[in-house]
């Protein structure tokens, strides 16, 4: 890609200066709440730290009788600090101030205890860091500012937590596999405004996480929260990560919006009053990406719709009632590039077709009592996955079908937790119960003949057909308490949870899954704290897994386990002031019970990145696994129009298959490291530079001989698993960069970015490819001899694809807010 051409586009575009205007001003609006309580506070004090009054004092304002607050300053980026007698300081970074919409900053304060004398233990940690008594560690935040101005990101969420320490990514830039900590993809969990929301990606793995771009709406988010450990117990089904996102509220006061249009994809949000207690958001995304892909010549085609809808109605000053809703349609296909190979055309169109849809809604009740509130969600959510893989790309050639799946799954939850803090505790505790419809139609060929080196013939040729339907209930109990003590030096917190279903053979015996967790913390002063956490997680197997049936129609895998995770966390954190963070943290993760293929049987944490389903066959729940390691981490907030983040992680990431040995996973990075930087200039400007690095990951070399001699049965090359990750891709260094230029008129702002992923056209590692060489103009085989390949490929010439081709996504686009 030609990155000057795109420049030069960008500096003729900024050229229009006629929408320039002098000291336009933008408005700030946002509540502050107690947030053991949730309570609305009156009176609480929110001053802009960076802005004065033509008087010399500070700007600022008071909530009012509903606990909200208005400014209006401006246009420019602000910190904010919010104060109130009896409590710790509350304060936002970065808050970015345009005329075209209003931007809105939520306090969540914490009460203040008794502290020694002149030592102040707790300050700069309610300011900066992000952590609480219940969850001390391994837990980092996001801003919508840091969402939408990520470099590379280009508005997608789930590449922006890549940037996160412990994080890593799927190998080949093609997909946004969220690896935490050595775990495997489908181990997170994610939350909207308190309801699960199973998928945040659109083209999902099935049994997996991952997929090319994410689904929600970044105009839509307030902030986003990551632990990565200490889980609280209200969290069910996790081994990895809590991802919690939590949206804001619609405008109260007028109807406002914003126009996203770029290379990839339009995007029109809208907000606004339905009444005088009632707002709405809502959006619609539709994607380009199918067009700019052929455009520069890339092998992927996405075309998909996203939809997303919050309301939240205020029934009394105790009760909130919020309707939220996401949606997606997603189509998939592959298409062969002007310039390549016949060999890569051969497996480019063996690819899957995919077409899919999904969505999740919920309501969510919260009602504020004694000392605390009390939360009941209902929500329901619907995954549909239909995919097709052809050999040779002959799309409807029923003879030629290597793979047909439809499936579907969906679950229906309830969820009530009461939250309270008595006398300096604090208590949750609640209840979770759903029910889970799964179907699927599997017509493979995963039982083709398969011959050895020799030519004998090791699995009979057949193909495979199952047909299931499944439906049961999964339950759950949980507690958490937590205590301050040493005059506030000293937070401990202690919960337990358990989970029972009605499926598996030993679903209902709920100490099978007794979770408890404990952790503290101690504050050494108001500069440096101890932290520690250890817990024992537990996750049921993917429905894939559950649903699998064996040749007769026998549901085979009743008998698994859920998987379970030992976690061990210790760290270090430093903040020097408010707006300085630094964190040192070492963990050990210890897996058993996972799940392990009876067909070739490798661990299935070492799958899910690709675009296939997973779990599909039989298992055993015979596996274990360890990941360790130590991560470090700083973050330097907007101080002086510049802001900082540099993380580095150590991870090594093992698990077993049938013969117990540990070996090297397919998330065994090693190394990563991510840094960013972000600079805003006067009249407008901001740039943002990141650098991306990853360890070279581990993947299986083909066994070149079976490989050969099976080409025609299966299409594809054989792994040979007794070398199981015994090599490794090259590293990954990818360089992204963006400029943004910001024009504020009276009632609107156009902002026009470019944003590239990649910009130094790095190599991109990918998994190698086996083929047998095709004739240049792509009409049959090359051969040893010259005469048509035979049966078993034995005067077919073997080839090995290596993938280094690099992934390059510039984008030149612009917002209009309004």
């Amino acid at each position: 890609m030609k990155l000057l051409h795109w420049y030069t586009v960008l500096l003729s575009c900024l050229s229009l200066s006629v929408l320039a205007q002098t000291t336009p001003t933008g408005i700030i609006i946002g509540s502050v709440r107690d947030r053991s309580t949730q309570e609305l506070l009156v009176g609480v004090t929110v001053q802009v730290d960076n802005a004065t009054q033509p008087t010399g004092q500070p700007q600022g304002t008071t909530t009012d009788a509903n606990g909200r607050f208005r400014l209006e300053l401006p246009v420019g980026s602000y910190n904010l600090k919010a104060t109130y007698v009896g409590y710790l300081p509350g304060e936002k970074f970065n808050i970015s101030v345009s005329s075209g919409n209003a931007n809105e900053s939520n306090f969540e304060l914490e009460e203040e205890s008794k502290r020694l004398g002149e030592v102040v233990v707790t300050a700069n940690r309610a300011t900066a860091a992000v952590s609480s008594i219940s969850t001390p560690n391994s837990i980092q935040r996001l801003t919508t500012e840091e969402i939408k101005t990520n470099p590379g990101g280009n508005f997608d969420i789930s590449k922006v937590i890549q940037t996160l320490p412990g994080v890593g990514g799927s190998v080949g830039g093609l997909r946004n596999d969220i690896i935490i900590r050595g775990g495997a993809p489908n181990e997170n969990v994610f939350y909207l405004d308190g309801i699960e929301i199973p998928l945040i990606n659109h083209f999902q793995t099935q049994g997996g996480t991952g997929g090319p771009q994410g689904i929600l709406n970044v105009s839509f988010i307030e902030d986003v929260t990551l632990a990565s450990s200490s889980f609280d117990a209200r969290y069910d089904n996790v081994l990895a990560s809590v991802f919690q996102f939590r949206q804001r509220e619609g405008n109260p006061n007028r109807l406002q919006g914003n126009f996203r249009l770029s290379g990839t994809e339009a995007a029109l949000t809208t907000e606004g009053p339905l009444a005088s207690n009632t707002t709405f958001l809502a959006s619609v995304r539709r994607s380009y990406l199918q067009y700019f892909f052929q455009l520069i010549d890339l092998p992927i085609r996405p075309n998909y719709w996203d939809f997303q809808a919050k309301i939240t109605h205020r029934i009394n000053k105790k009760t909130t009632l919020t309707v939220l809703g996401v949606g997606a349609i997603d189509e998939f296909r592959f298409g062969v590039p002007r310039q390549t190979t016949p060999d890569k055309e051969f497996v480019i169109r063996r690819n899957p077709l995919i077409n899919q849809w999904n969505y999740t809604g919920g309501l969510n009740l919260r009602r504020l009592i004694s000392n605390g509130y009390l939360n009941v969600a209902l929500s329901r959510n619907a995954f549909d996955n239909a995919l097709d893989r052809f050999e040779d790309g002959r799309t409807g050639d029923e003879s030629a079908r290597v793979l047909r799946i439809r499936s579907r799954e969906t679950e229906n939850k309830l969820r009530l937790d009461v939250n309270q803090f008595v006398n300096g505790w604090r208590y949750s505790m609640g209840l979770v119960a759903q029910y889970v419809q799964f179907s699927n139609d599997l017509a493979a060929g995963l039982r083709n003949e398969v011959r050895d080196s020799l030519g004998t013939v090791i699995t009979p040729a057949q193909r495979v057909r199952s047909l299931s339907t499944i439906d049961f209930a999964r339950f759950g109990l949980f507690g958490q308490v937590s205590r301050s003590w040493l005059d506030n030096r000293l937070g401990v917190s202690m919960g337990v949870r358990t989970d029972v279903n009605t499926f598996t053979d030993n679903g209902l015996n709920a100490l099978r899954t007794l979770s408890p967790r404990l952790s503290v913390s101690y504050a050494l002063n108001d500069r440096w704290s101890l932290n520690a956490s250890i817990g024992r997680y537990f996750k049921i197997p993917t429905y894939t897994v559950l649903g699998f049936r064996d040749e007769s129609g026998q549901l085979i895998n009743r008998n698994v386990d859920y998987i379970a995770s030992n976690h061990y966390v210790a760290g270090v954190e430093y903040l020097p002031k408010p707006t300085t963070r630094f964190t040192v943290e070492g963990f050990y993760k210890q897996y058993s019970r996972y799940p392990v293929s009876v067909r070739n049987g490798i661990s299935l944490a070492n799958l899910g990145n690709n675009f296939n389903a997973i779990g599909n066959e039989a298992v055993t729940s015979t596996g274990r696994g360890r990941a360790y390691g130590m991560e470090v981490f700083f973050q330097q907030k907007l101080v002086k129009n510049l802001f900082v983040v540099a993380s580095y992680t150590y991870v090594r990431s093992e698990f077993s298959g049938s013969d117990g040995a540990l070996r090297p996973s397919a998330w065994d990075n090693r190394h990563l490291f991510s840094g960013l930087l972000g600079r805003k200039f006067r009249r407008g400007w901001e740039m943002g530079l990141k650098y991306r690095y990853a360890g070279g990951a581990p993947y299986t070399p083909f066994d070149l001989a079976q490989s050969q001699r099976n080409f025609l049965t299966l299409g594809e090359g054989v792994l040979d698993y007794s070398r199981l990750n015994t090599l490794r891709l090259r590293a990954l260094n990818q360089f992204d960069f963006r400029l943004d230029k910001k024009w504020n008129a009276r009632r609107f702002t156009f902002d026009l970015f470019l944003d590239v992923q990649n910009a130094f056209v790095l190599p991109t590692p990918g998994y190698p490819e086996f083929v047998l060489s095709r004739a240049p103009d792509g009409s049959g085989y090359l051969t040893t001899d010259g005469k048509p390949l035979q049966s078993d490929g034995q005067n077919g010439i073997p080839t090995v694809l290596n993938s280094a081709d690099p992934f390059v996504t510039p984008t030149i686009g612009f917002i209009l807010e309004f």
